[in-house]
Parts: structure tokens; sequence; C-alpha cells
């Protein structure tokens, strides 16, 4: 399975806050034995968000989706998730409980009297609402849960909530998955060639192991630690990536390319 994510937020795309998310994902996947297939960002309009959830659930990827759950005006997911399953939104009873115990917890910190019917956390319970069929996510940091649908999972936008709900749902949803995808990326800084002259070289080794990536950096710019160079190598499963990496350099060899330093990661 690929995993996607889905960032959201007009505050993202205006550039008012920079995404978190992206570099963490990758850090808590990768920890896992996992890598993020996809990524992409949309801002807080109910036609493209609806647009976006109906290509992830039909991908049958297991997807994170950050930001716009809450109960305000700018909060959309919540019912575009809804739309795009052609579901109704209803609140979840379990989420309701959390909800409600959220508030006499605040009441209780504050000294107040916990009033249930009072406007305002009628309001919140809202953010329990959710596409019918929806199972929680829990979220250590206040309680207000996340929801999953299907294979795609809706967290807040809050990094502090977000990333530990996401490790919740790696590590209790699909533990039988962590490592299948481990990863291993061998490069080798050229010097003095040009990537016209290297592409028939990445085509042949891409030819001869499947699954294996081959890729090439150029760095143009004098000032980095190597000048101007390429970074070539390949990635993929940890024993074709060595077979398809001395491929590699035995046909960097033939072209009598001058190499640096070996990377391996």
């Amino acid at each position: 399975m690929n995993i996607g994510l889905i960032i959201i937020g007009d505050e993202i795309l205006s550039g008012r806050r920079q995404d978190k998310h992206l570099a963490k994902v990758i850090e808590l996947l990768a920890a896992r034995g996992l890598a993020l297939a996809w990524a992409r960002y949309v801002g807080d309009d109910r036609g493209m968000i609806t647009a976006v959830l109906r290509d992830a659930f039909a991908s049958g990827d297991i997807v994170f989706s950050c930001g716009g759950i809450g109960a305000t005006p700018d909060d959309h997911t919540r019912q575009c998730a809804a739309a795009a399953l052609d579901r109704p939104l209803v609140l979840h009873p379990g989420a309701r409980d959390l909800i409600v115990q959220r508030m006499r917890d605040v009441a209780a910190e504050q000294g107040l009297p916990f009033e249930p019917d009072r406007p305002d956390n009628l309001h919140r319970l809202n953010m329990g609402v959710f596409p019918q069929g929806a199972a929680l996510i829990p979220n250590p940091y206040n309680k207000i849960a996340g929801f999953s649908a299907g294979s795609v999972h809706f967290l807040p936008g809050f990094p502090v909530m977000a990333w530990p709900m996401i490790e919740w749902v790696l590590d209790t949803l699909y533990p039988a998955l962590q490592g299948r995808a481990a990863q291993r990326e061998r490069s080798v800084i050229v010097y003095g060639s040009m990537e016209a002259t290297l592409t028939p070289l990445m085509e042949e080794v891409e030819r001869r192991f499947a699954g294996v990536k081959v890729f090439s950096l150029p760095c143009v710019d004098e000032q980095h630690a190597h000048g101007r160079h390429i970074e070539l190598g390949v990635k993929g499963a940890a024993e074709v990536a060595d077979d398809a990496f001395v491929v590699l350099r035995k046909g960097l060899d033939a072209l009598s390319a001058r190499c640096g330093p070996e990377l391996v990661r």
C-alpha cells in the first residue's frame, strides 16, 4: 500500500504558517521502515477538498489528512469527507463522550460549574460530527478525537496533536506493514559529467533491476563542498539496491567518470 499525505489550510498556501507535517511524517514513516509516496496541499475550498478526498478514498492508499476538522466556519474537512463518501454526517457517540469529558475537565480546572446546555458547549459537540461509520483516532493532547474512514485518517492541523495521533494509527492499525518498505539509497558524487552522458547507464540499471529507481541530482553551485557535480544513485529494497549500485559503479568506470565519495542512506 502506498502512503499519502494531505495538508489542508489557506494559511499554508499563503505562507502565514509554514508546513511542518511533511518532514515529520517522512521521519515517522522512516522510523518504521515505511516511506511516503505522495503529498498534496489544498486550501480551504470545499470543492477542492472534496475532490482531493474523493481521489484519496478511491486510491486505496493509507492517507493522513491534516487540518480543517474543527468546528469554525473555515473548517470544511469533515463535511467534505462526508460528501466524498456520499454519507451523512452524524454525531459519533464516542466522540461526544470525549468532548463532554473535556468540557467537564476544563470547567473543573477553572473552578466553574459544568453547563452542558450552554450554547458554546453545544457548539463544541460539532467537533464529534463525522461521516457515518467513521472510527475514532484518540487525541492524547486534549481528548478531541480525530477519525478514520477506511484507510483515510483525519487529524487536526496542530502538530502537537497530529503527530502522536499519526503514530497511534501506524502502530495500532498497520503494525504488519512496518519494515516492509524499508529502502536503501546509495549514491556517488560524479565530477565533470553531463546528465545526457549518464542517462543511458541510468536507463540500463532500471531495466536490469525491477523496483529500483535511479536518480540524478545535479548541483551547479560552485560554492558547494564538491563544487559543480552530479549525485548519481539508486534506491530500492536493500539487497536489490546494493546489486544495482555495483552495476552503476561499473558503468561509471566504463565511462571513465571521475567519482568522489559514496553516500549510503
